[in-house]
């Protein structure tokens, strides 16, 4: 598949169906993620992708993961042994991207990642996303990329909806939205539960890398509170809470068990019509635990909890110009049966201040400085600048550079953990914090109803983070395997992403993005190469989706929908043998693979919607379910429901 035919073709199309001079309308959605103040999308001066609400209707997401699976291209998920999920997200993995709820962190990781069952689709108004270090503004872990998920707030006097889908493997999924907005009051209650039942998938013979032969089903509950309270129009107070549960079965006498907490309070002030100030403070808690239900009892293993306060203050003034200032503190506890003295805890503070500067409506320069302190890791100073030039109507070109920084974490420092009796992954206290400098460059242009982005970026990294080659012990433990966490030698990671998308008066839409990426495989102190601990970031990638809608009548409309994604092939670097490293490594080539969807929905009235869709549309089932590979034993009928009361 040729991507760049794919857009020459997009483009060829559009004169056949504009009718009318308009910009897309979501370029006129106020984001806040690229600067920490409102600003209109096709102003905003840092490069921010948008996830619409009307984005996540379409693929009907249930989770985080499958919604970015088919909405970004450069983008990729997969697995360890035990497969939970790890991303990698233009050559970061999960420790490298930061995902925010409602601009907080959240706690606690499976594989260097978030538990991304735990981020629920069923009440999200629209995901703001950053590439790399573009934001000075948010220190640690945002090294990679910011991924904000922003939900959705009580605007109706009434609202109530619930919703259904059921799918191959008895794979259910039951949701369910409340709110309201009476007065001073507002209240969005949301509730989502899950379940699949566990399957077997076919190999082809002799593997050259480990793969999978059982998926894994689980049952999961997420409930999320979120109430605001306005005394005043300039004064808005918010307090929140959440619950999830996650329950996976690899045996019948020990299911793992995962449960989130999570709380916080918001106040925001508006001190005059061009001076805001919000201060807020959150609290998370996640667990992981084993259930041994000979004994009816719940062991806790896991539990990472934080305690953070913010403040941020803009203040805009007459010409445009805005100023932000800000600070963070973070208290990190680490409980893990796993740890170097199981315990360990962690303080994290910051300031920093930004100022917007608008040379004229044409150019707008950014400038940031960021100090951070860490307990373990001392201080840092990250700066970051942006420059948005708009020669045109409709065009914004973009040149931006950020320092980042990762300080290691309590996991990478402390642990000591056998890995299925192949090796003993320790921690080292004596990590370096990891730097890096991320460059990139943007031009996009809206016109009429299209818009075209272009994209490049390029970092290089120090003392980057990651699992050292494996080592034999001395003495008595001569043949046993360790693995240490290192820093690394410099890389660099660059690529770029294209994007075209458009839409028409007559129902029909388009969106086609290509996304390239480089890295550079790590080496260890002396030179030598390391086998990638986990799977390289694929070099070339496509997703696109054309839908098309129409309203027949106030009673009936339908919308239709197929989308698709496209990875390339990638080679590895791998031991030939896991339990005697002697043997060498061995290049192993994961192949190439696509994934399609069609879906249909009909609309009765506002009040019932039914949808229909087959998922891995062509039936695709991999030789070999590599760690990489798409988990699936084909094609995948659904059927869904949703009922809005009013």
């Amino acid at each position: 598949m040729r991507p760049f035919l794919l857009i020459s073709l997009l483009l060829s199309t559009s004169a056949i169906f504009a009718q009318q001079d308009t910009v897309s309308k979501h370029l006129d959605e106020v984001v806040i993620t690229a600067t920490r103040s409102p600003k209109l999308l096709k102003d905003v001066p840092v490069q921010t992708r948008v996830i619409t609400a009307d984005d996540i209707a379409r693929t009907d997401a249930t989770d985080i993961r499958e919604l970015l699976s088919s909405e970004l291209a450069g983008v990729e998920f997969s697995y360890a042994k035990n497969q939970q999920v790890h991303m990698n997200f233009g050559g970061f993995g999960g420790q490298g991207v930061l995902f925010l709820l409602d601009g907080e962190r959240l706690a606690g990781e499976t594989m260097d990642d978030v538990d991304f069952s735990r981020i629920n689709m069923e009440n999200v108004e629209r995901i703001e996303i950053l590439h790399g270090a573009s934001s000075a503004l948010y220190g640690s872990n945002a090294v990679g990329g910011v991924i904000n998920i922003i939900t959705k707030k009580g605007t109706q006097p009434w609202e109530l909806r619930l919703d259904g889908r059921l799918a191959r493997h008895s794979s259910q999924r039951y949701g369910g939205v409340f709110g309201f907005r009476q007065g001073k009051w507002s209240n969005m209650l949301d509730v989502v539960c899950t379940s699949m039942d566990n399957y077997n998938v076919k190999n082809g013979p002799a593997p050259k890398a480990p793969v999978v032969t059982t998926i894994y089903g689980d049952r999961t509950w997420n409930l999320r509170d979120q109430m605001v309270f306005s005394p005043r129009k300039n004064l808005h107070l918010t307090g929140r809470a959440g619950y999830f549960f996650r329950q996976l079965e690899r045996t019948h006498d020990k299911p793992e068990r995962y449960r989130d907490f999570s709380g916080g309070l918001k106040a925001e002030y508006a001190m005059t019509d061009a001076a805001n100030l919000e201060v807020a403070y959150a609290f998370d808690q996640y667990d992981k635990s084993d259930f041994l239900r000979q004994t009816h009892s719940d062991v806790r293993r896991y539990s990472n909890v934080q305690n953070s306060v913010r403040m941020v203050y803009n203040h805009t003034f007459p010409k445009g110009h805005v100023l932000t200032m800000g600070a963070d503190f973070i208290h990190d506890y680490l409980m893990n049966t796993n740890l170097q003295g199981i315990k360990h805890n962690e303080d994290h503070a910051d300031v920093f201040a930004q100022y917007d500067h608008m040379f004229s409506t044409s150019l707008e320069l950014v400038g940031a400085l960021r100090y951070d302190y860490n307990q373990h890791d001392g201080s840092r100073i990250t700066p970051k600048l942006n420059l948005c030039y708009r020669p045109l109507e409709g065009m914004n070109i973009r040149l931006g550079y950020g320092m980042g920084f990762r300080a290691p974490a309590l996991k990478e420092r402390y642990y000591d953990f056998d890995m299925a009796g192949i090796w003993i992954l320790l921690g080292n206290p004596d990590l370096k914090a990891e730097t890096s400098h991320n460059l990139n460059f943007s031009v996009d242009y809206a016109y009429k109803t299209y818009n075209f982005t272009l994209m490049a970026y390029y970092n290089s990294v120090q003392d980057r983070l990651a699992a050292g080659a494996p080592f034999y012990g001395t003495g008595a433990d001569a043949r046993q395997l360790y693995v240490r966490y290192v820093n690394l030698d410099r890389c660099s990671l660059y690529g770029g992403e294209m994007t075209a998308q458009a839409r028409w008066h007559n129902g029909l839409s388009a969106h086609l993005s290509y996304a390239l990426t480089k890295e550079t495989l790590p080496t260890d102190g002396n030179g030598h190469k390391i086998p990638n601990q986990y799977m390289p970031a694929r070099p070339h990638s496509l997703s696109g989706h054309v839908d098309y809608e129409h309203r027949f009548s106030r009673s009936y409309a339908i919308k239709t929908s197929l989308s698709g994604r496209w990875l390339s092939s990638v080679d590895n670097i791998e031991y030939k043998d896991y339990y005697d490293v002697d043997k060498g490594t061995i290049d192993v080539n994961y192949p190439a693979y696509s994934i399609w969807k069609f879906s249909v929905s009909q609309s009765f009235g506002r009040f019932l919607t039914l949808s229909m869709a087959v998922d891995n549309l062509f039936n695709y089932r991999p030789d070999y379910h590599y760690l990489n590979a798409p988990l699936t034993d084909g094609a995948d009928f659904q059927i869904g429901i949703r009922i809005n009361f009013f």
